[in-house]
């Protein structure tokens, strides 16, 4: 099984199991998980502190451009982190969607 399909079997899992998981959520669970603080985590980002803050806290909702170069430097799949990041977008203007991301053909 590819990894992008087995990162969106993975999060139909865990949206079904904890509800919908914000990108924030999503960046402060990771740095928790790995154990950092996050003036750590913003320098392996090239983020400010006080802009990862805000990105944890839902503040901020980055562009699919930002959360692309976030997922590279994490090393996850692009399509997934990009989904979360256009629908908390979405959200934010109160339209509760999914998004799934295809290649273009």
């Amino acid at each position: 099984m590819r990894t992008e399909k087995r990162i969106s079997n993975y999060s139909a899992e865990l949206r079904k199991k904890y509800g919908r998981v914000t990108f924030g959520r999503f960046l402060m669970a990771w740095r928790e998980a790995e154990e950092m603080t996050q003036a750590e985590f913003a320098r392996k980002l090239k983020l400010s502190s006080a802009n990862l803050c805000d990105l944890e806290q839902g503040r901020r909702v980055p562009s699919p451009g930002r959360a692309r170069a976030i997922a590279r430097k994490l090393g996850l799949p692009e399509k997934g982190i990009i989904s979360m990041a256009i629908e908390d977008s979405l959200r934010r203007d109160g339209l509760n969607y999914t998004v799934e991301l295809k290649d273009a053909a």
